[in-house]
């Protein structure tokens, strides 16, 4: 397919229009992904999580040169919030990121979350195909910052990296939205402000009350100062990125790499399922008018969710037995 193969020849053009197309529900957009596949699995899946404000954004900037200086290719997925005008992302992190638009090494793009929970948007996983296909050795997903719903990057990411503030209530946060189960690096970013020894004790505490990593690794806690420092900012990413790296040769040294695919491969296909049949009954349950119908006799309380649910699924298999 003349798509796919311009994607993997590097070309940008292609591989954002494909990328928009997924977001839009294009049909035609999931027989290129298909045709792409199998040249994915190669890159370094790199997940940014974390609260709005944390500066996940400059981190990404700062890993972003990092990699670049050890000769590494980048891809970057910024999930920005929804327009609530156009529907697309706000694009808030492109400008950050924009002195790297220059660099053939660098593709930049914004994915909206069009409502879609987690952090992360729908056409996430289809968008980290396509620039792993493209060649990008390293990926870096930054997620909208959704507060409790941060975990869904842990389906996405093979390095999983929460970014926390000091003064922020950080420490409460991270209890309430189960971050400890997920993180494989702690930064602490700003952490030039007060309260940064109080959270990484609040931390470190939480971590020895969790039980030990299958993989043996524990979750490291690194600070990264001041953006405007640029001498102690620089020092800081050079830690988090080599840190970065060491993870990942962890988990291929310890033949744990295979756990993180698997998780990774069972997600997408519960989603490929999803679209491919709860999204055909949804749109035909519209279509014909029976949504609503439905909906109001939940509202009525003259039935209750899980029978309508039962009786629409016992047709659908019924007709699904008829066709065979």
């Amino acid at each position: 397919m003349e798509k796919a193969k311009k994607i993997r020849e590097g070309d940008v053009r292609t591989a954002s229009r494909l990328i928009r197309n997924i977001e839009d529900n294009i049909p035609e957009a999931r027989s290129t992904i298909k045709d792409l596949f199998h040249d994915t699995g190669k890159a370094h899946v790199v997940g940014i999580t974390g609260s709005p404000g944390a500066g996940k954004s400059t981190l990404v900037d700062g890993i972003i040169d990092w990699c670049r200086r050890k000769g590494k290719t980048v891809g970057v997925l910024a999930v920005d919030p929804t327009s609530p005008f156009s529907g697309g992302a706000i694009l808030g992190d492109r400008i950050r990121m924009q002195r790297h638009a220059d660099d053939p090494g660098v593709f930049v793009r914004s994915l909206a979350t069009r409502g879609f929970l987690g952090g992360l948007s729908k056409a996430v996983g289809d968008a980290i195909h396509i620039l792993d296909a493209m060649g990008k050795e390293v990926i870096l997903v930054e997620t909208v910052g959704a507060g409790q719903q941060e975990v869904e990057i842990i389906n996405h990411a093979h390095t999983v990296v929460v970014v926390l503030v000091p003064g922020m209530g950080d420490e409460i946060q991270v209890i309430k939205a189960g971050i400890m189960e997920i993180a494989d690096i702690f930064v602490i970013n700003k952490s030039d402000r007060e309260g940064t020894r109080k959270l990484q004790r609040e931390i470190l505490s939480m971590l020895e009350m969790s039980p030990s990593s299958a993989g043996g690794w524990k979750p490291s806690i690194l600070t990264v100062g001041n953006a405007f420092d640029r001498a102690v900012f620089e020092a800081g990413i050079e830690v988090l990125s080599t840190k970065i790296e060491a993870h990942y040769q962890h988990l291929v040294c310890n033949d744990r790499m295979e756990d993180r695919i698997r998780r990774k491969a069972m997600h997408e296909l519960s989603e490929a399922l999803r679209a491919c049949i709860l999204e055909p009954i949804l749109n035909g349950l519209v279509t014909a008018g029976d949504l609503n119908w439905m909906i109001g006799k939940v509202i009525r309380k003259e039935a209750d969710p899980y029978t309508l649910a039962e009786e629409v699924a016992g047709r659908c298999l019924q007709k699904g037995a008829a066709l065979k």
